[in-house]
C-alpha cells in the first residue's frame, strides 16, 4: 500500500518488507516510519490529571496543536465523533469521577482502593464513541487520568485505576483492565456512548492491559462479554510479550523474555478487532519496544488478521511517542465510524 502524505514534516515512503526506511532525524524535522497505509495529521498535547465532577469549553483548550496544515486537522478533528449533534468544540464536557467498577461487597480492600475510574463526556452527547484508557506505569506506578489530547473531540474516554504490582500480583491487574471494560459496555449509554464503537487503548503497560484483555477472550468471558464486541485496539508502545513485571514477580530479570499465555501475542487470532500497533523510535524504546510490535505485527499478518497496522515514530523515546500517536488513534475512530 501507498503510505499517505504526512502533512509535509515527513518525507513519505513505501518501505520495503524488513527494511527500515530513513527519514532525517528529530532535529531536522518530525517523522514517522509506516507500515501499511497511515498518516499524521497533527501532534497532540500530553496527557494530565482531570479534576472530578468538573465541566468545561473546549473550544480554546488546544486539544490538538497546530501544525502547517490547521484548516485539515480542524475538520478531522470535528469529524471524529459521529453521533454528536454538535461539533466537538461547541459542546460542553463533564467529568465524572472515581467511580468504582467493582461491586461494593468486594472483599479485597486494595482491590476497593484502586479500582475506579472517571468519564470524561460531552453532555448531551448520543451514540459517541468511547476509549477506554488504562494509564502506564510499568504495573508497578500512574494513575489513572483523561489524556489532555482526546479532549474535546466528541468522544467519551474512560480512564481507569487498577490494582499494581507487587502489592497485588498477576492476574490481578488483567482481571481489573476486564472489569472496567466490561462496566463501559453495561454503563456508557446513559453518557451518550454507542455500546458498538468501544475502543481500548493506552500507553506502555496501558497499551499492553488493553492488548491482552482484546486478544485473549477468557478475560471479558468471565463478565459475560465477547472482546470482539470492541470497535478496536490501539496501544501505545506496549508490550507484546509477558510483561517484565510479572517476570519480576516470578523472580526474573526484565532482559529475559517470555511467552506465555499473559503474553498478548500468544493470543494472536484472525478474528481480533481492528488493530493499531504504534511504537516509539526502534533505537531509543525501551527494552526492544518495537521490536515486541513487529512480531506481533507479524504473527497477527500470520493468521491472517485483515486490519492491523504498526506505526514506528522516528526520532521519540518511550515516554514522549505517546504525543504524536494521539491523532492517530482519532484517526481510526473516524475511520471506523464511517
Amino acid at each position: 500500500m501507498n503510505s499517505q502524505n504526512l502533512s509535509g514534516f515527513a518525507r513519505t515512503t513505501r518501505p520495503a518488507c524488513g527494511s527500515r526506511t530513513r527519514f532525517a532525524g528529530p532535529k531536522a524535522g518530525l517523522a514517522l516510519i509506516v507500515l501499511g497505509c497511515v498518516g499524521l495529521g497533527a501532534m497532540a498535547q500530553t496527557a494530565v490529571p482531570t479534576s472530578g465532577g468538573t465541566a468545561d469549553r473546549t473550544a480554546n483548550s488546544a486539544a490538538i496543536r497546530a501544525t502547517p496544515v490547521r484548516p485539515a486537522v480542524q475538520g478531522a478533528a470535528q469529524g471524529a465523533a459521529q453521533g454528536v449533534a454538535s461539533s466537538p468544540a461547541q459542546l460542553i464536557y463533564q467529568t465524572e469521577s472515581g467511580l468504582a467498577y467493582r461491586p461494593d461487597s468486594e472483599p479485597d480492600v486494595y482491590a476497593r482502593e484502586r479500582c475506579k475510574l472517571d468519564v470524561y463526556h460531552p453532555v448531551g452527547a448520543s451514540a459517541a464513541p468511547t476509549v477506554v484508557w488504562f494509564h502506564g506505569g510499568g504495573l508497578t506506578g500512574g494513575n489513572r487520568s483523561v489524556p489532555s489530547a482526546l479532549k474535546g473531540q466528541g468522544i467519551i474516554v474512560v480512564a481507569v485505576d487498577y490494582r499494581l504490582s507487587p502489592k497485588a500480583k498477576a492476574p490481578a491487574y488483567i482481571e481489573d483492565a476486564a472489569a472496567a471494560v466490561a462496566w463501559t459496555f453495561k454503563n456508557i449509554a446513559p453518557y451518550g456512548g454507542d455500546t458498538n464503537r468501544i475502543f481500548l487503548s493506552g500507553h506502555s503497560a496501558g497499551g499492553y492491559l488493553a492488548s491482552l484483555v482484546t486478544l485473549d477472550r477468557r478475560w471479558l468471558a468471565v463478565h459475560g462479554m465477547d472482546p470482539d464486541r470492541l470497535a478496536g485496539l490501539v496501544p501505545f508502545s506496549g508490550q507484546s510479550i509477558t510483561h517484565f513485571a510479572i517476570r519480576e514477580e516470578r523472580g526474573l530479570v526484565r532482559t529475559r523474555p517470555l511467552i506465555d499465555d499473559l503474553a498478548p501475542v500468544y493470543h494472536v487470532r484472525q478474528d481480533a478487532p481492528p488493530i493499531l500497533l504504534i511504537s516509539g523510535d526502534r533505537n531509543h524504546e525501551l527494552l526492544g519496544r518495537y521490536e515486541e510490535s513487529a512480531y506481533f505485527w507479524r504473527m497477527l499478518k500470520e493468521v491472517g488478521h485483515p486490519s492491523v497496522e504498526l506505526l514506528e515514530l522516528q526520532g521519540y523515546d518511550h515516554g514522549q511517542m505517546a504525543e504524536p500517536a494521539f491523532p492517530l488513534l482519532l484517526r481510526l475512530i473516524r475511520q471506523q465510524g464511517k
